[in-house]
């Protein structure tokens, strides 16, 4: 715990200006940012007596090592940085909503040739217009029935457009009129993107228009005798009532506002979002958060309003935005909704009428989905809880283990060998943190000399961020003659587990790019955090292995222990006899999740990779030889066994391929050993390379 008197700055050297500010911890993670008006003013008031702080601010400011800020010129630009910041650095202190769910939007896809309406999760892509979110997929799906009848709009997949123009036939929908089946021409682009837009004018709202046009169009047509026209005309205005009808009226005058309410307690806060548009709610959102800084309800909107219109420009921020309570600086907030909705944006608190009433319905919602969040916590935390005293009990540890790495090694009869790292913390999987290797040391199979290597590889860069932030410190070297340890059993040389961590770390060759450790900028380190407790996919030989790396760079604050497959027996080091738990143990079920999530994860990887291999042929290795040139090569001899068999005279008839080029392509056949007939698994024939089985 630090005393936040050792890192406080000099009351002269903050200024009284709008900033931003990142308070550090002893590894340089960013732990909470903030902003303020006045610097001066708002940083001191993080450096008086501890007592007189909140608990949460108390347990950051103590868990804090240095504090610094950057100067902006408004308030405006202060918010924005801050919402940046928070969305980069991730920091543990800061509010942050996370969704109880993936939300449908209705998307329509306007960035391609022929728009296509569809369901649409996650995150929003550019081009693409939505309306919602929406409570169910199927809600989206009804509505988009009733409306084809007027706006028959494309619905189709990709694949099933492509083929139909191959075929010169639309798909069902086509035939039924609910889709114009640009596919095959009946209508022209421009025609198809008309219906599209007008599609979007009648989900953002503007539905009178369009039910007036057709009840004018069936008036004509009635007059002129055409009554089938006219029956199907009165059928479309009659569809597009029933999708009004789905979301009744709540606000008068065609209102577009966001209404958010929140729901809090002293833990955990939940937050709702009604969408209105046309005066109608067209979606609806939560979010839920644990406070884990000091904020009240005004700081909590502040909070909801960054996460909501962070990333939206234009009509999805809506024209008023109504709150149960003011941020702190309400101006600047208003101002940073106006420049990303490009007009003005009013930010209130409803005082009466529809809007304030709608607001309690608002306002119950968040009462409800705190309610209900709290009741599922309470299940999954105790259930966790009581999983990690467990593992703590049976293997003799001092307190839970709130982070485990698991790291499993898989490999194909010895070929593509890789390891996973897989991260637990607090019973959740986070797969953010997840690694993989390749095994560098040796060629072929021991899963034994793979699990000591990953564990010193990993453990080395632990090291090796602890030594670069000044929270290790080599010890002196020895005055004495030193005993050299026998070799491991690994057989790797003694020289190499003798050595200091400082010189292994520097004698160790360089790592794949994915475990290269970021930079010093704030930003989670790839291997910076130690785990609590490492368990191996393994019984007696790997566990010892793993205890062994890590004996050797002289880390000796973590537990080991391995889960074999065979019994489910946890063993741990130096024991000849395994820790059994009871089979309706929730440890030992989440060990095993712990450990199954590992083995997904390493041999996902060693399928790519093994993939990837069978896919190679020599002229993979033909220096300048992109991919079009592979498949000229290809298409012109007809596969890879003719290609091989070509003389450089013949090669350079290939257009775009020159000699220098046909001699290193032959060069490449020569040199490459001869390749293996590939095998149809399912019928156990040889496929020949000429019938179409060659690869590139």
């Amino acid at each position: 715990m630090a005393d936040p008197s050792s890192y406080r700055p000099k009351p002269g050297q903050i200024p009284d200006s709008p900033g931003v500010y990142k308070f550090r911890d002893e590894h340089r993670r960013v732990i909470y940012v903030g902003k303020a008006k006045n610097l001066r003013q708002r940083l001191a008031n993080y450096f008086q007596d501890l007592a007189g702080l909140h608990p949460r601010t108390r347990t950051m400011v103590t868990t804090a090592a240095s504090v610094e800020w950057t100067v902006v010129s408004t308030e405006v630009e202060a918010l924005q940085l801050e919402y940046s910041w928070i969305k980069e650095f991730d920091p543990r202190f800061n509010v942050k909503y996370r969704d109880d769910k993936s939300y449908p939007y209705l998307a329509v896809t306007l960035n391609e040739d022929f728009p296509r309406v569809q369901v649409m999760r996650g995150a929003k892509k550019k081009g693409v217009r939505y309306f919602g979110p929406y409570g169910h997929a199927w809600a989206i799906r009804e509505t988009v029935d009733l409306m084809l009848r007027v706006f028959p709009v494309r619905t189709c997949s990709a694949g099933v457009f492509k083929n139909a123009e191959r075929t010169g036939r639309p798909c069902l929908l086509g035939y039924i009129g609910k889709c114009s089946a640009p596919c095959v021409g009946r209508v022209t682009p421009e025609e198809h993107r008309d219906l599209a837009e007008d599609f979007c004018d009648f989900m953002a709202g503007r539905t009178g228009t369009y039910i007036r046009r057709l009840e004018k169009d069936m008036m004509q047509a009635a007059e002129e005798m055409e009554y089938e026209r006219a029956a199907r005309l009165r059928d479309d205005a009659e569809a597009l009532r029933r999708a009004m009808e789905k979301s009744a009226v709540v606000l008068a005058d065609a209102t577009d506002a966001d209404l958010i309410a929140v729901a809090e307690d002293e833990l955990e806060a939940a937050v709702q979002i009604f969408h209105v548009r046309g005066g109608r709610v067209r979606g609806q959102r939560g979010w839920v958060t644990d406070k884990v800084e000091a904020v009240d309800t005004a700081g909590l909107v502040e909070h909801a309003l960054q996460q909501l219109y962070g990333e939206e420009s234009g009509d999805s921020v809506p024209k008023e935005v109504l709150v149960p309570a003011l941020p702190e600086d309400p101006e600047a907030v208003s101002q940073w909704l106006a420049d990303r909705r490009g007009s003005q944006v009013s930010l209130r608190i409803p005082q009466r009428g529809d809007k304030k009433d709608l607001m309690v319905t608002v306002q119950r919602n968040a009462q409800q989905a705190l309610g209900l969040h709290k009741t599922k916590r309470a299940s999954d935390l105790t259930t966790r809880s009581r999983a990690l005293e467990e593992i703590a009990e049976a293997l003799g540890l001092d307190t839970a283990p709130l982070r485990v790495e698991c790291f499993d090694i898989s490999h194909l009869q010895g070929d593509d060998v890789v390891a996973s790292m897989v991260v637990f913390e607090d019973g959740l999987a986070r797969k953010s943190e997840y690694r993989r290797f390749q095994i560098k040391g040796f060629e072929g199979q021991d899963d034994v000399r793979s699990m000591h290597e990953v564990i010193g590889r990993r453990f080395k860069r632990y090291l090796q961020e602890k030594e670069r932030t000044g929270e290790w410190e080599e010890t002196p070297a020895p005055t004495g003659p030193v005993p050299a340890p026998a070799p491991a059993a690994t057989g790797e040389p003694a020289a190499a587990s003798a050595a200091p961590a400082s010189a292994a770390l520097r004698e160790e060759s360089p790592e794949e790019p994915g475990e290269r450790a970021r930079e010093d900028d704030g930003r989670p380190k790839r291997f910076a955090y130690p785990p609590q407790l490492v368990v191996v996919d393994g019984g007696q030989p790997q566990v010892a292995a793993a205890k062994r790396a890590l004996d050797e760079l002289g880390i000796d604050d973590i537990a080991v222990c391995g889960l074999a497959k065979r019994l489910e027996e946890v063993w741990l080091p130096d024991d000849d006899d395994p820790v059994v738990l009871p089979r309706s143990s929730e440890g030992l079920y989440l060990l095993q999740r712990i450990r199954d999530e590992a083995h997904r994860f390493a041999i996902t990887y060693q399928r790519a990779k093994r993939a990837k291999r069978i896919r190679s042929s020599p002229l993979d290795d033909v220096p300048g030889l992109g991919e079009t040139r592979k498949q000229a090569l290809i298409k012109h001899f007809g596969s890879v066994k003719k290609l091989r068999q070509a003389t450089i005279e013949e090669i350079c008839e290939v257009p775009g391929i020159g000699r220098r080029t046909a001699e290193s392509v032959a060069a490449a056949f020569a040199a490459a050993a001869p390749a293996a007939p590939a095998v149809n698994t399912a019928t156990g024939e040889i496929i020949d390379e000429d019938d179409g089985g060659s690869r590139t």
